[in-house]
C-alpha cells in the first residue's frame, strides 16, 4: 500500500499527463470498461465479467470515436484488466494511458512521446535525466531509434528470420534484447515484422514490416504505438490469424468486434499508443517493482 507521500507523487505524475494533453487541445474521454466483445489477441487473456469482458485496452471504443464522432485528438487514463499477469512489472489490473491523433503516423507520435515524458519527468522533479536501476538515463532529445532488425543484429544470438521461424521472437527479445535497450537514452524500437503488428498499418516501402514501435527505458518497456490500420478486410484477416493462435492455446475465441470493423471504413489516417502509467511511475519515482507505485496490490485486498 502506498503511503501519503507516494500517493502525492503518483497524483502529480497523472496530473502532469493530463496537463500535457489538455494544453494541446486533446479531448479527455472515458469509455466503457465492460464490453460484449474484444479485439482477439493471442498474447493477452481477457477477464470475463458476466456475459461481457473487462477491457484489456480502450482501443476499440477510442478508435470508434475517431471514426464515428469526428474526434481528431483524444486521450484517456483508465483501468485495464489482463488475466494471469502478475510479477514485478505486471498487474492484472493496470492503469493505462492511451491517446490517438488523426493526420499523423508513428514517426510523429514518437516525437510527441519525447515531449510528453520530458514534461512529466520535470513535474516529478527530474531535470534532463532520470536515475533508473543504477543507470542515468538522459531524456535529451532526440531519443535513439532502433529498428527491430538492427536490434537482432546487435544483441540477439539468432537472426530475426530464424527467431520468427522457430517462434522464439518473444523469448529472444525479452532475454537478449530488452535488457540492452534504453540504458543511456530512451529507445524507440520500431518497424516490427508485420505478423507482430496485428492492428498496425504496413509500411509502404516494405509490406513485410508494420509501422509499430515500443519505448524502452533501462530495459523496461513503457509503451506500444503504431500507425493505425484502417483497411477493414485486412483487419479481418489479421483477426482471423489471432483467433487461430488463440484456439491453439486451447482458449475459446470470441466473436469478432463487428461494430469496430464496420467503423474502420470511416476512420481517418491516425496513430495511437498505449502507455503503462504504472511502469512510467516506476521509472520516474525510482522503484524496482510495480507494487511500489500503486495504492493497493492484488494481495492487499
Amino acid at each position: 500500500m502506498l503511503n501519503k507521500s507516494g500517493l502525492k507523487k503518483r497524483a502529480a505524475l497523472i496530473q502532469a499527463i493530463r496537463r500535457f494533453f489538455i494544453a494541446r487541445d486533446y479531448i479527455e474521454v472515458d469509455t466503457p470498461l465492460r464490453l460484449p466483445v474484444l479485439i482477439p489477441e493471442a498474447h493477452i487473456e481477457p477477464v470475463a465479467s458476466g456475459d461481457h469482458f473487462l477491457q484489456t485496452s480502450p482501443e476499440i471504443c477510442m478508435k470508434r470515436l475517431l471514426a464515428e464522432a469526428g474526434c481528431e485528438k483524444i486521450f484517456q487514463i483508465c483501468k485495464c484488466f489482463r488475466k494471469n499477469e502478475r510479477g514485478e512489472r505486471h498487474l492484472p489490473e493496470l492503469t493505462m494511458l492511451e491517446w490517438y491523433r488523426t493526420g499523423c503516423d508513428y514517426l510523429s507520435l514518437m516525437d510527441e512521446c519525447e515531449d510528453m515524458i520530458n514534461e512529466v519527468a520535470r513535474a516529478t522533479g527530474h531535470r534532463g535525466s532520470v536515475p533508473v536501476q543504477g543507470h542515468i538515463v538522459s531524456l535529451e532529445k532526440p531519443w535513439e531509434r532502433l529498428t527491430v532488425a538492427d536490434a537482432f543484429v546487435q544483441f540477439a544470438p539468432v537472426s530475426l528470420n530464424r527467431a520468427l521461424e522457430q517462434k522464439t521472437f518473444d523469448e529472444v527479445l525479452c532475454t537478449h534484447i530488452e535488457p540492452q535497450l534504453g540504458i543511456k537514452k530512451p529507445v524507440f524500437l520500431y518497424d516490427y515484422p508485420i505478423e507482430l503488428g496485428a492492428l498496425a498499418r504496413s509500411k509502404k516501402e516494405d509490406q513485410a514490416l508494420a509501422e509499430r514501435f515500443e519505448i524502452y527505458m533501462a530495459g523496461l518497456e513503457l509503451a506500444n504505438g503504431f500507425s493505425e490500420l484502417t483497411n477493414q478486410e485486412e483487419q479481418k484477416k489479421r483477426f482471423a490469424t489471432e483467433q487461430q493462435l488463440i484456439k491453439k492455446q486451447d482458449r475459446t475465441s470470441m466473436e469478432l468486434p463487428q461494430k469496430f470493423l464496420s467503423a474502420l471504413a470511416g476512420m481517418p489516417e491516425a496513430a495511437g499508443i498505449a502507455l503503462g502509467v504504472d511502469r512510467l511511475a516506476m521509472v520516474l519515482l525510482g522503484t524496482a517493482t510495480i507494487d511500489r507505485v500503486v495504492s493497493f496490490t492484488p494481495e492487499d485486498l
